[in-house]
């Protein structure tokens, strides 16, 4: 058999040296399309929800969130798995299918489910939200964010409002994920004393304040030429602002917020923190979506800091793209691979020449 293919090799060498050259062309055009990860998506299809509740106990949490939403989703044919956790404030459902199903069908009749039961949910449960789309392995990039000169709570500003939107444009990244800092918050602290002397209730004060912040359409007014669209301003947007809303009259006097309450920007309630280097500071997970090539993906996000550097410099911010950079492992890979082709080759070839005494026919 080997001499036949041997035989038809040297009769048919055009048409070997064809084939061979076809072979080498497909081969290296599949090469430039593939797709880097650090392993192969080895999880079964799995999408995870999660629901928000504010002030409500981990045990009121799972009877009033969690088990409603897993009884709604419970017959979604193909599921394999169902897993769920309940923390203070917050409910994660993980729902896994089996392997071969269509990620995307399945996610699509998890939305239909969950939707239908939000109206089942307490007051003031936030609707249940499908977590984007992302690998096994779906951490991109780890970026962190310091600065000697502003604060924390500047530095998270900057973080939620400036990076984290301009990477979200990123192609190929799902979600970015903020953690540490400190959140502006415009908080009243109230004062029950000064409540029980004006006949205030803490109702009365966030009517106030949802009104003196809030943003509501006008209308419009139509002419003979044209509709007028009218919009509202003059929202409270700062402390000083928020202070001055007239609560009630009384005696001919006002009654303000900064009357029963102190008014002020703040950091809300912390639920974690992050250290850059030792330094407190703001940490940015970056995920790829499900399929992307990791290597791409991590080439765009850091295109996008080099275009944000400028700004950052300016506001006097430092960021560290190097924490956790899983593109680093997979270069490092294919390096080795290459590395070990190359030598075997060489190898080859040295082994044939010594066996062969002919340069050629090694060759």
């Amino acid at each position: 058999m080997l001499d036949a293919i041997v035989r038809f090799s040297l009769r048919f060498r055009g048409i070997v040296i064809a084939a061979t050259t076809l072979f080498v062309v497909y081969g290296a055009y599949r090469l430039t399309q593939s797709k880097y990860d650090v392993f192969p998506e080895f999880a079964p299809p799995t999408v995870s929800i999660q629901t928000e509740a504010p002030g409500l106990a981990p045990e009121q949490v799972e009877l009033l969130v969690t088990q409603p939403i897993e009884n709604a989703i419970n017959g979604i044919p193909g599921i394999e798995a169902l897993r769920s956790g309940s923390i203070q404030g917050l409910s994660v459902i993980t729902v896994a299918f089996r392997p071969g199903t269509d990620i995307y069908r399945d996610r699509q009749l998890v939305a239909e489910r969950t939707g239908s039961v939000s109206t089942q949910l307490p007051q003031g449960v936030a609707a249940p939200v499908i977590t984007p789309l992302t690998s096994s392995t779906s951490v991109i990039n780890v970026i962190g964010l310091t600065s000697s000169s502003r604060s924390l709570m500047d530095i998270r500003t900057i973080a939620d409002w400036s990076v984290r939107q301009r990477l979200l444009a990123v192609p190929g990244v799902a979600k970015v994920a903020v953690f540490g800092g400190e959140v502006r918050q415009l908080q009243i602290q109230l004062s029950p004393a000064k409540l029980v002397r004006y006949g205030l209730s803490i109702g009365d004060v966030l009517d106030a304040a949802r009104q003196a912040t809030g943003i509501r359409g006008a209308g419009f007014i139509d002419t003979p030429n044209q509709r007028l669209v009218i919009s509202t301003e003059g929202q409270s947007v700062t402390a000083d602002q928020l202070a001055s809303v007239v609560l009630l009259q009384s005696n001919g006097a006002n009654v303000t917020l900064g009357s029963v309450a102190r008014v002020t920007e703040a950091p809300e309630p912390p639920i974690g923190a992050a250290a850059i280097g030792g330094r407190p500071g703001v940490a940015l997970v970056v995920s790829g979506q499900f399929g992307t090539n990791t290597l791409e993906v991590t080439r765009n996000v850091e295109k996008a800091l080099a275009d944000l550097r400028p700004a950052l410099k300016r506001e006097a911010i430092d960021f560290d793209a190097t924490i956790f950079r899983p593109a680093n492992f997979i270069q490092t890979a294919v390096s080795n691979v290459r590395s070990s082709l190359i030598i075997g080759a060489i190898l080859v070839v040295i082994v044939l020449f010594l066996f062969l005494f002919d340069l050629r026919v090694a060759a």
